[in-house]
């Protein structure tokens, strides 16, 4: 189905107003001026508004170009992106000083092109920004970094507040939604081993809905979570980001009641806190805030 026709079936619960203020556009300004992207623009968030508002960001770092090709997403992919700015991780703490934001979320392409596929420069970011912004609390979306231990290790002793890698969909719908060179199963590996080197550190995944998964096969997914220690979940719906052939179409939208449902089914599985709705993200405020509410006493004790 052509993106424009995707766009007018749309139903009524996904149709929101475009994000805009003075504060958006105070924030767009200090982001714009040191060259930065923040997935919240790149993705066309609707929550935008909603996040910078109310002191949260997610900032995308390692250039805007990614080795792996996942259907869902639209980065756009190359073989050999650009190298990383060596100033990137100061001007991410700068901006992210200037932006006195609460919390932040670090996300990256996938570099298998680089040796270490980027973790050093990952985990010069976090620290960077940990410097520049004693009080934030810093979420870190990773890479998979296929498995490997040692890029995973050098990027969790850097020190993030959270530890986000998300499964994005049921197991068998993993080879058709995501690149090759990623797995559902690698994906709980990567969670699992965070959650071992790092065990009072809470760590966060996150499905799409609509790609033709399963109830059945989402509780399944639910207790896989579960089970490598998976504190925190969000569901939201996939969204087409391009009508071309490489983005997979929407199977289905889910209404508001049913993400309700499927909340509460996550939720009798001990998740520390489930978002679940149709316009939740892997970064969603709400999340954020509670995790940030979690966090306070912790640094304060």
């Amino acid at each position: 189905m052509p993106a424009a026709a995707e766009r007018r079936t749309l139903p009524p619960w996904l149709k929101v107003a475009l994000p805009a203020g003075p504060e958006v556009a105070r924030l767009k300004d200090v982001s714009r001026r040191r060259g930065l992207a923040t997935v919240c623009e790149e993705a066309r968030c609707p929550n935008l508004a909603e996040c910078w508002g109310g002191g949260t960001a997610t900032f995308m770092v390692m250039g805007d170009a990614c080795t792996r090709g996942c259907r869902f997403c639209s980065v756009q992919s190359a073989a050999r992106p650009p190298r990383p700015d060596p100033e990137e991780p100061e001007k991410l703490a700068l901006t992210l000083r200037e932006m006195a934001l609460d919390y932040a979320v670090i996300t990256t392409v996938c570099r298998d092109d680089l040796p270490d596929q980027g973790a050093e420069h990952l985990a010069a970011c976090l620290r960077a920004v940990k410097a520049a912004c004693p009080a934030m609390k810093v979420e870190l979306l990773l890479q998979d970094f296929r498995g490997e231990r040692a890029p995973l290790d050098a990027v969790l002793e850097a020190g993030p507040d959270v530890v986000a890698h998300n499964a994005e969909c049921v197991e068998r719908l993993t080879p058709l939604v995501r690149d090759a060179k990623a797995g559902y199963r690698q994906s709980l590996d990567v969670l699992a081993h965070a959650k071992r080197r790092r065990p009072a550190t809470p760590t966060k995944s996150s499905l799409m809905l609509g790609l033709g998964e399963t109830e059945g096969e989402l509780v399944s997914t639910f207790q896989d979570l579960r089970s490598v220690g998976t504190d925190i979940l969000t569901l939201g719906q996939y969204l087409r980001p391009t009508g071309t052939g490489r983005h997979l179409p929407v199977e289905r939208f889910l209404p508001p009641d049913e993400f309700d449902h499927l909340g509460e089914l996550a939720r009798a599985q001990g998740f520390l806190y489930v978002a679940s709705g149709p316009f939740v993200r892997s970064s969603y405020r709400a999340a954020e805030l509670f995790l940030k509410g979690r966090l306070e006493p912790a640094h304060a004790a």
